[in-house]
């Protein structure tokens, strides 16, 4: 075995042992640690960020970026086809499915005339499947793979043309349980699947020659040893239109709703799928309820589109509540779940032109996420199903 190998193996060990230990020490690093270090790793990556004299909302696309697009492709169809060769095939990132809700998202009453675009138009109701998941790029038990989780919400019923035309009447929101990516662009992420076709995943972060390690800070920051996938946050990471000419990310924010005593903890002996079973635990007993709020870029330098490992400075846009993601009580069945998560696709250009996504990593997104879905589910035979409100009613019994 190759010295990087052992050692990338030494260090997967020490972060499962550091998993165990994790919700002991957790609330002490967010209130003592986490501000200062995630406010001095910011500094430093935003001092170093050049000005290319781009407007707001304008987008600069990135040297090499078609070449690291179809690299990334290659390698995680390579991944894919390998890993999964004789059994069931989950996506190459994103991939454990903890569980799929029923859901309804608002739209908020009384929005400023700049937030009235496309899908917060106006006031409206829609119903929604949203979908939480681990992070890949396989599927462990979940204390070994939950550090940054995902979600990804399926509106239903959006009316007016869509950017792909895979689906007509949805619009798709994605987030994750970070305010910065993995990497910073799609160049960078491109090396990063090199690394993990290489079995060498925290190389990308750590080699002498050229390391990442902001990144790897920023990303530890929140790699929690969550109790439950309903009880954290999620950031899109990567912006989107909203309208003409203004550029925002989108945040889930979880209302709290017991005090923090009475909350879900870690078991003492977690279970393989203990995250899924604690959201099937908490949606049987009570609703779930998150505030979509979007955060505009004020500054085109300091909050940049083309870079993922930015986070926008809330004290210089303070996020806007446009939306209620509402999950309310129901029974949670694990085979229906798993049968519609793989049934379903997810693209951030399942969208409406109002809500464009931007910047280099939804750009690689576009292709990447369809050209997957499309080998999952032909390795898997099932056929790609656009949800409609007829499936949210059918899956409420």
């Amino acid at each position: 075995m190759k010295l990087d190998r052992v050692v990338d193996v030494v260090l997967v060990r020490l972060f499962w042992l550091a998993r165990r230990i994790d919700p002991l020490i957790r609330p002490l690093i967010n209130v003592a640690v986490r501000p200062w270090l995630q406010a001095l790793v910011q500094w430093h990556v935003r001092r170093r960020l050049p000005d290319h004299g781009l407007a707001l909302a304008e987008e600069r696309e990135l040297p090499g970026e078609a070449a690291a697009t179809a690299s990334i492709i290659a390698a995680m169809t390579r991944f894919t086809e390998t890993t999964y060769a004789h059994r069931h095939a989950e996506r190459a990132g994103n991939t454990k499915t903890y569980g799929v809700a029923r859901a309804e998202l608002t739209v908020a009453d009384n929005l400023p005339a700049h937030l009235r675009h496309g899908l917060f138009a106006r006031p409206a109701t829609y119903r929604a499947f949203v979908r939480f998941a681990g992070p890949g790029p396989t599927a462990p038990p979940d204390l070994h793979d939950n550090a940054i989780m995902s979600i990804g919400v399926k509106v239903l019923g959006v009316a007016g043309p869509k950017l792909i035309e895979e689906e007509s009447s949805t619009q798709d929101l994605l987030g994750i349980s970070a305010p910065t990516f993995t990497t910073p662009d799609v160049v960078q992420n491109a090396v990063l699947q090199q690394e993990i076709g290489n079995s060498t995943p925290l190389f990308y972060f750590i080699r002498p020659t050229h390391p990442h390690l902001a990144d790897l800070i920023m990303q530890g920051l929140y790699a929690i040893t969550a109790a439950s996938p309903l009880q954290v946050g999620y950031d899109s990471c990567v912006p989107f239109l909203l309208g003409e000419g203004q550029a925002v990310r989108y945040v889930f924010a979880p209302r709290p709703v017991e005090p923090p005593h009475r909350r879900l903890r870690v078991p003492l002996r977690p279970g393989p799928d203990y995250l899924r079973e604690a959201m099937i635990t908490t949606l049987a007993s009570r609703e779930v309820v998150y505030d979509l709020l979007v955060q505009a870029q004020t500054d085109p330098v300091t909050m940049p589109l083309e870079h993922a490992g930015v986070a926008w400075s809330r004290r210089h846009s303070r996020p806007v509540r446009v939306a209620t993601l509402r999950l309310p009580v129901q029974t949670l069945d694990l085979v229906d779940q798993l049968h519609l998560a793989d049934s379903l696709r997810f693209n951030p250009w399942h969208a409406l032109p109002e809500h464009r996504p931007l910047g280099n990593q939804n750009r690689a997104r576009r292709t990447i996420y369809a050209t997957l879905a499309d080998l999952r589910q032909r390795m898997n035979a099932t056929p790609h199903v656009e949800p409609t409100d007829r499936d949210w009613l059918r899956s409420e019994r």
